[in-house]
């Protein structure tokens, strides 16, 4: 609902939100633009009687002296019945010039607050102004959700590069936006009298007349006791009428003034409707604010990025939706297959375990989790598909599952898979949930609950044997997500370590292939290039003869010129094997998927970087990347010095040129020797002192050595009051784990 809540408006009113926006970041600059051509010297002590006795005695006749709220002061005057407006600059009582109103401001001013189209228009705008706060509100909550929770709301965004860009200028802009569409819902309320502005209460004069002849402007004490910077409006008695007296307007309200004598002939008070009023167009416009103006216009500046983000997100989460194909009715299926997605990835694995159950003569119907039925006639049993949102939540399409289930009447058995992520704290948190819920409510387990770590689609097909075992069928899942496109990538240098030890460890090399002869102009000038990624970041690989990608972390960054990974051949693997066997020369098909939760963050707190085998390879890349000279501490473990010790050189380096503050590792095979783990434990009291000090540490490597090294964390840590879970909820412990 939240999700329909905040791409609805967007999509209904899109056009007016985009006129809106660019109009409002245009006007928004005037307060600024205005500002500057005004003394930043200190002002004076000038009272409006000495503005005004200037004014006079440069003109024939006074009409009136406004103040702007950037300051400006506006003389509105007639010479020889030519009517005029200067402008004179507060500080110093300088005129600046004549004061001629720009034709493109008010034009564009009226599209803002009208879209040229009178009353109409006006409603328009306020609809606007209502879907920019809906949008606003529904997107924060989005945000916070996916980040973890409102606690988390400053943490890495993660997801493509879309994803990222439009969660960065919401999260920049929300304050903005939301301050923009509160009032100027206001605004348009007090526009159709919905609001009172204080203009229906405005003061009129008194039914008095001046006591007397004139007396001069500068002479007049109700005028000389009011500081310029305090006036709104001054306005002088009309020249042919000698009863006619002056009308002073300030914030605190409005005041006669006798023009013979100075005295105040009645005062009224501003109105409090009038004071709200005031005060809402200025945080509106930045007019009297200039720098919450120009906050404001870059806010609204990212309305058409945002607008342009957020519909390539949902056109493509439309776009993976997968067509469900032989979709039995709920009442006739023997199997039900229930779907809980945030992004459409867990579709296609459903699509492809719906596929092969029908294959083998099976009615399946397909669904979200949330259109649960009550029952199901026919159905024999029930699997369950669930991803888990940000930090654990229920992801979109299964948010009233749970709700749903306490009024389910089925009593066959169920089978739960959960998809996730294990470098969350929680990972699988809601699959975990929905299994436990189905549990109590008395519906047995048809296989062991089971969780797939980032979509892994081996992973998916070892379930699917258990379940074919369950169930008596041979079933093969085989779910190739849509790949990205490739690019050829050329391999230009090797480093092998390890093989007199059993364990061969590539560092491999590789660039943008040389021109060839038969390029075209527009590949040779904008094809040839790598693709954007970082340190950290991982590079999938397709194998030949396969349609399923491998993927590495990334030692380098595309500054580097290169694309660089670490990789051990494993007995039997096929991209393992197939990368180790490449010449100079040779090509790969490779694509770039972004890992932003694993990189460093930035600032001076003390890196701990921990890994073992080739799992340094990232860890290696952030350490080159650190031209500040921030404290850094690498922990790795390998078999022998002597055979694979990698980048040993590039580290030494590295110490003398302070980007590597200290080397500790830890070797297995040789007498003494140990894993990481054991070094940390060894370093605990020094490594305690660190987190202490906001440290951030991040592992890289086996399942097997994550879990030695998490323990020993723990360890670490538990005289402080912390444990792992407290560092992952702080982001000061982020694992890239395989």
């Amino acid at each position: 609902m939240l999700r329909v809540l905040h791409s609805v408006p967007g999509l209904v009113v899109g056009l007016i939100l985009l006129v809106l926006s660019v109009s409002g970041a245009v006007l928004s600059a005037n307060p600024a633009l205005e500002r500057a051509g005004i003394s930043l010297s200190a002002p004076r002590e000038m009272s409006v009687a000495a503005v005004a006795e200037a004014a006079l005695s440069r003109h024939d006749e006074i009409d009136h002296i406004e103040r702007k709220p950037s300051g400006l002061i506006l003389v509105h005057y007639f010479d020889a019945g030519v009517a005029g407006i200067e402008q004179v600059d507060p500080a110093t009582g300088a005129v600046l010039g004549p004061y001629q109103p720009s034709t493109t401001v008010q034009f564009i001013t009226d599209l803002h607050r009208a879209l040229l189209l009178g009353d109409n228009g006006r409603i328009g705008a306020g609809i606007g102004a209502g879907a920019m706060v809906i949008l606003t509100i529904s997107g924060a909550f989005l945000l916070a959700g996916r980040l973890g929770g409102w606690r988390a709301i400053l943490r890495p965004i993660r997801g493509s590069r879309t994803q990222r860009l439009h969660g960065e200028l919401a999260r920049f802009a929300i304050i903005g936006l939301l301050l923009s569409g509160l009032t100027g819902c206001y605004m348009t309320a007090t526009t159709f009298e919905l609001v009172d502005d204080g203009s229906t209460t405005e003061a009129t004069a008194p039914e008095v007349t001046t006591s007397g002849p004139a007396a001069p402007v500068g002479s007049l004490a109700a005028l000389k006791t009011v500081d310029i910077n305090a006036l709104r409006e001054l306005d002088f008695p009309y020249a042919g009428d000698p009863t006619d007296i002056y009308t002073l307007i300030t914030a605190d309200g409005t005041s006669y003034v006798d023009g013979a004598n100075g005295t105040t002939l009645s005062f009224e008070p501003a109105p409090l409707a009038k004071r709200i009023y005031e005060t809402i167009y200025m945080l509106h416009t930045g007019e009297g604010l200039w720098q919450l103006g120009l906050v404001l216009g870059l806010s609204a500046a990212t309305v058409p990025l945002l607008a342009f983000t957020g519909t390539l997100i949902w056109w493509r989460r439309r776009a993976a939706l997968p067509r469900i194909r032989h979709n039995a009715k709920p009442q006739a299926a023997d199997t039900v297959i229930l779907v809980g997605s945030e992004g459409n990835s867990t579709w296609g694995f459903a699509a492809a375990l719906h596929a092969e159950l029908t294959r083998h003569g099976l009615k399946v119907h397909t669904a979200p989790m949330n259109a649960l039925a009550r029952d199901y006639a026919r159905a024999e049993r029930l699997l369950v598909l669930t991803a888990t949102y940000g930090d654990g939540a229920a992801p979109a399409s299964a948010k009233n599952f749970l709700s749903r289930l306490t009024h389910f009447r089925g009593r066959m058995p169920v089978a739960v898979l959960g998809f996730g992520d294990r470098s969350f704290t929680h990972f699988c948190r809601f699959a975990t949930e929905v299994e436990g819920a189905l549990a109590d409510k008395g519906m047995p387990a048809l296989v062991n609950y089971c969780q797939v770590d980032r979509k892994s689609s081996q992973e998916f097909a070892r379930w699917g044997l258990e379940l074919g075992a369950a169930l008596g069928l041979d079933l093969t899942l085989e779910h190739v997500a849509a790949l990205p496109k490739t690019q050829a990538l050329e391999l230009i240098g090797r480093q092998l370590y390890g093989t007199d030890i059993g364990a061969p460890t590539a560092i491999l090399r590789f660039a943008v292939p040389r021109p060839a002869r038969t390029d075209s102009l527009w590949k040779l000038v904008f094809g040839r290039r790598l693709p954007v990624f970082e340190a950290g970041d991982l590079v999938g690989i397709l194998p030949p003869g396969s349609t399923v990608p491998r993927f590495y972390s990334l030692a380098s960054s595309s500054s580097d010129g290169v694309l660089e990974i670490c990789v051990r051949l494993q007995p039997g693997g096929l991209c393992s094997s197939y990368l180790h066997g490449l010449r100079r020369g040779d090509s790969i098909e490779m694509f770039i998927r972004d890992n932003p939760t694993f990189r460093p963050v930035t600032g001076t707190a003390p890196l701990v970087l921990v890994g073992a085998g080739a799992g340094i390879g990232p860890l290696a890349g952030f350490i080159r990347r650190n031209d500040a000279g921030r404290p850094v501490h690498l922990y790795w473990g390998g078999r022998a010095p002597h055979s694979d010790f990698l980048y040993r050189e590039e580290l030494e380096d590295h110490l003398a040129g302070n980007r590597l503050t200290s080397l500790n590792t830890a070797f297995s095979r040789i007498p003494g020797g140990g894993y990481v783990q054991d070094r940390l434990i060894a370093d605990q009291h020094a490594l305690r002192d660190l987190i202490d000090r906001g440290a951030q540490i991040l592992v890289c490597g086996g399942r097997d050595m994550a879990a030695g090294v998490s323990q020993a964390i723990e360890d670490v840590v538990g005289p402080l009051g912390l444990d792992l879970q407290m560092l992952k909820a702080r982001g000061q412990y982020v694992e890239d784990v395989y």
